[in-house]
């Protein structure tokens, strides 16, 4: 079945820390990963949005996420419908002023999949079907159970979003009923991989005879945690493998990710960032730490089962002959979810997710990760998996949008297990398929509509060279490139970037890292350093005015 053009396949973690599979030093089981590390090449510098939404515009467009639609989260900004309205690049969708990536391809003869997580928009105009994928398999939220189990919905109590999959699945063209059309033993991780799985095996003989593109986004691991009965019992019978907490976890993992040579020797973990608003591990009761350390030990188990099911797409592409000649990119969609949820405003009074929870879902410690219960692990465990950097999701501190991103691809690469430390974006990713598929953008005219142009750059010379870094992406000391999230900004040229943490205590607002002497972004240098801050402030007034940003309010007040 091979083809004279590449195939690609783009998997997607969801809210998956740096620091949380084999080959970014984690000591959670991750086999196909750690293959597809050993055969290809690790990025220790890849970057997306600090959220997932804003994160997928960016990959399938190319371009910033406040051009292609998700200038902010679609649930953030129905809770400030009027600061929002009529504002372009805030639509909650991937905007039509864009042109995504399986459109170009689908245009040029590449059979397009796609099945799990969309979170680009709610309706078929803007569905996945409505923008290039041939085939799909549709969860079209940005999160829900993963045993689709959601009784709040057939007692028509309290919707929120975060709870809901009413009428939003879909499968090609057509909504599904999730109650009659999902399978019965459904759960996210194998189900959206049976059914990709599916899309390969049904095709005809026109679509065996084209290249694929194929994206395989998990709902795994972002909240609620949950897995498998049996993966759960396995990391639950490993005593004491989280006992110790998340501080001892943090420091393991540092340790493991200098050894092999993902950071640098001398790297120091930060402190959490809820340091002042959780208590110390040693302040917990016995009952209270067997609980948090059993949230993490299914967090674990539902990394094992994303792995698991990657080998299995693997093993087909092997079988079929395929693999070879398949560009095979594995990501996360943002830094590890770090938020104390249940400080949440979102979480108090009448109608809102923690009653929800509470009147429906099982949270006794015994009955954890189990489909009736619903939760999270919280910011101390998220600190673990962001190791080596400070921050987390929805942070524009580098732990909330430095992501672990392995690429395997025989045909174009340095030597097998090489580590890529220049720096990348998500943008890069559509120039990078485009190249390889040997496929023109179509310029800033699309149908007969204006588009954006992609502001990433193509990987292929930086993959090319033998060693993956002696030619660089974008340039080490030249680039510069934004961010702006829930009023958390950074703009960063080379290793120097600026930082705007809301109702932060440093009264000038900006805070300034040179990232190469301190990649955890402890020792702020806007005082001794105040022309360097100068010129990124002029920077930063420059990407406001090339993506045409809107100051987002802080989503934590």
């Amino acid at each position: 079945m091979s083809t004279t053009k590449p195939n690609f396949l783009i998997v997607i973690a969801d809210d998956l820390g740096f620091s949380d599979t084999g080959p970014y030093g984690s000591e959670i089981s991750t086999p196909a990963l750690d293959e597809l590390a050993r055969e290809g090449l690790r990025m220790t510098n890849f970057h997306t949005a600090s959220a997932c939404s804003p994160t997928r515009s960016m990959l399938f467009s190319g371009t910033d996420s406040h051009i292609a639609g998700l200038g902010c989260m679609w649930e953030h900004m129905q809770m400030h419908k009027d600061y929002f309205k009529d504002k372009p690049g805030y639509e909650g969708y991937l905007n039509h002023r864009v042109v995504a990536l399986p459109e170009i391809l689908s245009d040029n003869g590449y059979f397009t999949v796609l099945s799990g997580k969309w979170h680009l928009g709610l309706t078929k105009e803007f569905a996945p079907c409505s923008r290039g994928f041939k085939k799909n398999f549709t969860f079209l939220p940005g999160s829900g159970n993963h045993h689709a189990y959601e009784p709040q919905l057939d007692a028509e109590d309290g919707w929120f979003c975060a709870l809901s999959t009413e009428g939003h699945w879909m499968e090609n063209e057509d909504f599904l009923d999730r109650q009659k059309d999902l399978p019965k033993d459904f759960f996210s991780t194998q189900t959206f991989t049976d059914k990709l799985l599916a899309f390969f095996k049904d095709r005809n003989e026109k679509e065996k005879k084209q290249p694929f593109f194929a994206c395989l986004p998990f709902t795994a691991p972002h909240w609620p945690l949950q897995a498998s009965k049996e993966r759960i019992a396995k990391y639950c019978t490993k005593a004491g493998r989280y006992d110790d907490g998340p501080n001892v976890l943090t420091q393991k993992r540092l340790e493991k990710l200098i050894d092999i040579g993902i950071v640098p020797k001398g790297s120091t973990a930060p402190p959490p960032l809820a340091k002042a608003m959780t208590p110390e591990w040693d302040e917990l009761s016995g009952e209270e730490k067997k609980r948090s350390s059993k949230t993490m030990e299914i967090y674990a188990a539902m990394v094992e089962q994303i792995d698991e099911n990657i080998g299995r797409v693997m093993d087909y592409l092997k079988s079929t002959g395929e693999l070879d000649n398949t560009f095979v990119l594995f990501m996360s969609d943002n830094g590890a979810e770090g938020a104390a949820m249940e400080a949440l405003p979102i979480m108090g009074g009448p109608r809102t997710m923690a009653t929800i929870i509470e009147k429906y879902y099982d949270n006794r410690t015994e009955n954890l990760g189990n489909k009736d219960s619903f939760i999270w692990y919280g910011p101390r465990w998220a600190n673990a998996g962001t190791a080596p950097s400070r921050g987390v999701k929805g942070w524009t501190l580098e732990g909330g949008i430095r992501c672990p991103c392995i690429i395997r691809y025989p045909p174009l690469q340095p030597e097998p297990g090489s580590i890529s430390n220049s720096f990348t974006t998500v943008m890069d990713i559509l120039p990078t398929v485009l190249e390889l598929a040997q496929v023109q953008h179509p310029g800033s005219n699309y149908r007969g509509r204006e588009v954006a142009m992609p502001r990433g750059k193509s990987w292929v010379p930086h993959l090319a060279s033998p060693r993956a870094d002696d030619i660089t992406v974008h340039g080490e000391d030249a680039h510069v490139h934004g961010w702006e999230l829930f009023g958390h900004r950074a703009i960063r040229q080379g290793n120097w970037k600026a930082v705007w943490i809301p109702n932060s205590k440093n009264e000038d607002g900006w805070e300034l890292y040179n990232l190469a002497n301190d990649p955890s972004e402890m020792k702020d240098l806007a005082v001794t350093h105040s022309d360097v801050l100068d010129k990124l402030v002029l920077f930063w007034d420059q990407y406001v005015a090339e993506t045409g940003m809107i100051p987002s309010p802080d989503f934590f007040n």
